[in-house]
């Protein structure tokens, strides 16, 4: 049986990765709809060369080009949020949700309603309504699948365990592009210096939350979620290597760990194979007498204050993860773009926890409340820019 399969995000990495593997298994896989963000060039090439059966672009302005790009393809398309959705609502037996950032919480959580299989590679859904989320996957029948390489880990690692035997799920970090600079010297780091990873080819925001280990604290939130387990028992541990990606200790003292090669299309091929293993044309086996050592350090909270703002957030619960990813979002675009520091990041998110904090104790009630207050937070966050960065 061909199995159909949606990519929201289709021309970002993990899109990419996702559509390398569909063509290799062109018998097992079809492409329903691919979904991109403004890259009119890049989705309609790749909507041409995997025969998708329709393309819809976020970019609402983009739609006339589009067309354009596809006249004479045969692929149905369309821009803005409504095609965007109906690209969700077409016929998919899964649906890879790699769009980034918060702007990927109605398209991914539309597929969830409809009792879709989903791979999820947007922690945004779980950080900023991780409890709607998950009340609704379970009402709609929906699977999710964990696509991010720590989580995915963590899935194979706990296997038919029981997170009630679990003593503590740990999840790895590279330690970025700054593991061993001094504060001083990050202080003064450039947004292309932020954004150099060692080791994962990603999109820009990603590379700057992952040089501030934000991404290590959406991350613990996204797996307090997944696997219904107390922020007490999660870690982040550094392991510049990048090849086990998630550990299980065991209340008896055991611990099973994921091992990888750093390659996207190791957590996406055990997504996409629900239950089965595909074979990954020029991947790469790990080999570890070849690899010679594993290393691992504790992550340096007073050098990368962002993971502790990130904690704090889960352990306060309610609607703190929304607002700080609102914030983050805000303070990171601010970065890139030459208006604050590297430090001014998680200065402004940790104000922004700090002014909504007595407003939003309660979780979002569904996605459209957790989108309010993300809107809310990021207008604040834009006027208190300049506050963060006097601040530095």
């Amino acid at each position: 049986m061909t199995l159909t399969v949606t990519v929201l995000g289709a021309t970002g990495s993990i899109g990419r990765s996702t559509t390398d593997l569909l063509a290799q298994h062109a018998g097992r896989f079809r492409a329903g709809s691919l979904v991109g963000g403004k890259d009119v060039a890049a989705l309609a090439k790749l909507a041409r060369e995997m025969k998708a059966g329709f393309a819809a672009l976020a970019d609402a302005g983009a739609g006339p080009a589009l067309r354009e790009a596809l006249s004479g393809s045969g692929i149905p398309n369309g821009a803005g949020e409504s095609a965007v959705l109906e690209a969700v609502e077409r016929d998919a037996d899964i649906v890879v949700a790699a769009v980034s950032g918060a702007a990927g919480l109605k398209p991914t959580h539309a597929a969830l309603r409809l009792g879709r299989t989903v791979a999820l590679a947007n922690k945004e859904s779980l950080v900023c309504a991780g409890d709607a989320f998950m009340r609704d996957a379970a009402r709609y029948k929906a699977r999710l699948l964990p696509v991010d390489s720590e989580h995915n880990a963590l899935a194979q690692a706990l296997g038919d365990g029981r997170v009630s035997d679990v003593a503590k799920m740990t999840i790895t970090a590279s330690g970025g592009p700054f593991r061993t600079w001094t504060r001083e010297r990050i202080a003064a780091a450039s947004p292309t210096e932020a954004a150099a990873h060692p080791t994962w080819s990603m999109g820009m925001k990603i590379n700057i939350d992952s040089a501030s280990l934000m991404n290590k604290g959406l991350e613990l939130i996204e797996a307090h979620h997944l696997f219904a387990i107390e922020p007490e028992r999660l870690d982040v541990i550094v392991h510049p290597q990048s090849i086990v990606h998630g550990l299980v200790y065991w209340r008896d003292g055991a611990v099973t760990a994921g091992l990888a090669m750093p390659d996207m299309r190791v957590p996406i091929a055990h997504c996409l194979g629900l239950g089965d293993r595909l074979t990954i044309e020029r991947g790469r086996n790990l080999d570890l007498a070849a690899a010679g050592s594993l290393t691992f350090e504790p992550a340096d909270e007073a050098r990368f204050p962002c993971l502790a703002i990130a904690r704090a957030a889960l352990a306060a619960g309610g609607a703190a993860p929304t607002v700080m990813n609102a914030a983050n979002e805000i303070a990171v675009a601010a970065f890139i773009r030459g208006a604050i520091g590297f430090y001014a990041i998680a200065e402004l998110v940790e104000r922004a926890c700090a002014h909504f904090a007595p407003r939003y104790r309660g979780a979002p009630a569904d996605v459209d409340e957790a989108l309010a207050i993300d809107a809310e937070v990021r207008a604040w966050s834009l006027e208190a820019l300049p506050l963060a960065r006097a601040a530095e």
